[in-house]
Order: C-alpha cells, then structure tokens, then sequence
C-alpha cells in the first residue's frame, strides 16, 4: 500500500497539519512532513475527521435488494465520510440468526468500501414474542454486540427485560424502537395541531416517551444497557437526561432529518417526509439540538432508510416510512450544529465517530487522527455550498427530503484504513 500525504488539513478543525499514512496506519502527524514516496492530497482548508460510523443503517440486504444493497449502501456509505455502519436486522429473512448475520458480515467485508456490523434482532422474525439467538450471533464470525427488532418496538416488558438481561453476560446492548404500538394504530404524521388541521391519525408523543421511561427503569433494575433509537421528542430528552442523572446506563441517537425537519413539512403531502418517528414540531427540533449539543444525546446515526420509487411515490397513506441518510448526514449535522455554534467539529467526532464506535464496540473505528491509529479518515470541504441532487447518490433509492436544499459541505475523501474509497468526490 502506498503512502499518502494529507497536506495542510485542520484536524477536527484546529490548526493546519500534515498526516501521513502508511501501511493502513497513520504514521505522523504534524507540520512540513516529509513527501517522499507519498501520493500528495492537498487539503488546505478543509478539515479532517476520522472517519463517520453510523449506529443505524438498513442496507435491506438479504431481500429488498431492488431499494439496496450492502455494496450500494456501502458506497453510499464511503460517499458520506463514513468507514463503519451497523446494519439493522429487518430483512428478509430477518436477521435473527447466525447464519444470516454471518452473510450480512461478509457482503461488507466483499465490498471494501466501509465495514459493515449486522444488527441482530431482539426477537425471532421481530415478531415480541420469543427471544432470537442472541447468544449465537454474538459467538459468530460477525460478533454482533448490538440487537434491535427496530421497526418495531419491542412491546412486551418481560421480553425485554430478558434480553437486557441476556445481553450483559457479554456486554452487549438492545437498542430499542420506542413505539408503544397501541398508542399509535393508524397514525400517519406527528400528533399535533397539524394533524388535526390536514385529518391524518396523529402519532403522539407519549408512544414515544413511555417506551423510553420503561426502558430505562428495566435497564436499571437488571444493570443492563439499553440504546434508545431516533430519539424524536423534547418529552424524550427529559426522561433520558433523567434517567443519566440517576446513573442508568442508557446511551441515545438523533437523525439528521430530526434536527432539522418539521411536521410544518407534511402540509405539502409529500410522501419524502413520511417517517419513523415523525417528524416533529420546532420545539422538539431546538430541544434535540440542544441535548446533542449538551450530550444528553450521545450521537447522530442517520437511520438511512431506502425505498424503491413506487413506494414513495404515492398517497401519503399508503407510503413506505423512511429517508435516505448516509450521503447527507454530515451536511446536515454542520447546518444545524456547527454553523448554529452549538458544536465544534471536535464535538462532530465525538458525536459522529468515537462515541457511536465506543457503544456498537466498533474495533479500529472512532479513534483520534494521531499516529499508531488506523487510517480510517474523512475530508470535508466545509466552505462548500450546493444544493442536493439524488440523481448523483451512490445509494440504490433516491428518497431525500432535501432534494434541491442547499446545505452545506462536501465529503471530498474518505479512507479505509489507509485505502481511499473516495478521491475528490468520486468512488473509487
């Protein structure tokens, strides 16, 4: 493997500095470094970050290979800044045992454009009802530490509780989708003045909100981990910083589309804004920022969600729910809190690299630009501005609410250790 020189880079947007890589690692970082032998990236200006990892991808292979594939996902992935996503387990066949983890995990390893963790389901077929082979995909080549039957909640309090329970025997965590399926039975949209003014079934907040109360008290009575996904609500913010102040191990993600997007949108009954959890109202938005911003949420995941055209270009009601995410996420994230002032692109790390790798146990990933680290790296030109165009995704569907918004920055490179998967925006 050859050498490479990033010339002039702000890492983690401090001052300029050159970082070598060699044999997969980086091997110095530091002013004027010697280019002799090394491919030479200019970078001056643009700032370097290790590279993305996202907690919660839907890469729908085995199955729906017509809205995406590991290698498509996974390109999309490289083009976003990531080099690690965790693949959620509703597929067809669910991802419930291990034998379809173990293949979700060697479709990634065959692309070489970004590891791939498989997810395991919680229960068998995601139906609640039995517990899967939690132990078996743990043990397996794939060594999965993290399970969700996201997609569905899971509903039944005592299943929960012994899968928390089965998971600390080896450190693993359920990451939960917070839906209290009863309270949301034909919901179509966020519960709220909006609803009731176009008549869609409102999804209140409260579906939401009692999950996560519920789950952080079982967490603390077993002495578990427990994940809240897509967390949506200001109500949901309050009980998580709650449940932190009492010492419950509960970690929390916010999507891109959630710090920014509101149910305001859905007056215009595009269906590219039908998703789950809903979108939600300004204060939500403004309280998820603030508790990202804080650490109360600990990190963004894009929960990237593709669909084929015929399922979103349709009645609002009869829409599949889900945004794509990976190639949008860090633009996203620097509109609504770096340009804000609410982070530094040192807090866009912590929040979109070390602390996802730290609780999806991601080896190699999420670790800081220095020497001895795996060269798992991501370039941002983060003066650019340009509006969204689908057509150029690398990702098989073009579900993208912001088709046509101007957001800001442009990952121009992205390495896997020490391997550019992408070189001046272009896969390589």
């Amino acid at each position: 493997m050859s050498k490479t020189l990033i010339r002039g880079a702000k890492v983690l947007g401090g001052e300029p500095q050159d970082v070598l890589i060699d044999g997969g690692v980086v091997e110095a970082v530091g002013r004027d470094l010697s280019a002799e032998g090394a491919e030479v990236v200019e970078a001056g200006g643009k700032v370097l970050l290790p590279g993305l990892v996202d907690l919660h991808t839907h890469l729908r292979e085995p199955g729906r290979e017509d809205s995406e594939t590991v290698l498509t996902g996974t390109r999309a992935a490289a083009s976003g800044g990531y080099t690690n996503v965790f693949a959620m387990a509703n597929t067809f066949p669910v991802a419930d045992t291990a034998g379809v983890v173990e293949q979700v995990w060697r479709l990634g390893q065959e692309s070489g454009y970004c590891d791939v963790e498989p997810i395991g389901a919680v229960t068998v077929g995601l139906e609640g009802a039995k517990l899967a082979e939690l132990g078996a995909m743990h043990e397996s080549a794939a060594g999965v530490t993290v399970f969700s039957d996201d997609g569905k909640c899971v509903h039944d309090a005592v299943i929960m509780r012994r899968a928390l329970e089965y998971v600390k025997a080896f450190g693993g965590v359920v990451a939960q989708h917070a839906q209290e399926p009863r309270l949301t039975e034909g919901a179509q949209m966020n519960e709220g003045v909006v609803s009731a003014e176009l008549g869609l079934g409102g999804w209140p907040a409260v579906a939401e909100e009692s999950i996560i109360a519920r789950d952080v008290l079982l967490a603390e009575h077993v002495g578990s981990r427990v994940h809240i996904c897509h967390l949506s609500t200001a109500g949901s913010v309050e009980i998580v910083r709650w449940a932190k102040s009492r010492g419950i191990d509960v970690t929390a993600e916010v999507t891109p589309h959630h710090l920014l997007l509101t149910d305001e949108l859905v007056r215009s009954y595009n269906p590219v804004y039908k998703v789950n959890p809903p979108l939600r109202t300004e204060r939500d938005v403004m309280a998820l920022r603030e508790a990202l911003a804080d650490g109360t949420i600990d990190i963004v995941a894009t929960d990237h969600a593709p669909h084929p055209h015929e399922d979103k270009d349709c009645e609002w009601a009869a829409a599949a729910m889900g945004m794509v995410g990976l190639e949008t996420a860090l633009s996203v994230v620097q509109a609504t809190m770096v340009d804000t002032g609410l982070l530094d692109w040192a807090g866009v790390a912590d929040r979109m690299s070390s602390k996802p790798a730290k609780i999806g146990q991601a080896t190699g990933h999420g670790r800081p630009v220095s020497a001895g680290e795996p060269a798992n790296l991501t370039l941002v030109d983060t003066e650019y501005r340009g509006p969204v165009d689908p057509a150029g995704f690398a990702s098989r569907s073009r579900n993208t609410p912001y088709e046509g918004r101007e957001l800001p920055g442009r990952v121009t490179h992205t390495w896997l250790r020490g391997k550019a998967t992408l070189v001046d925006g272009k896969l390589t």
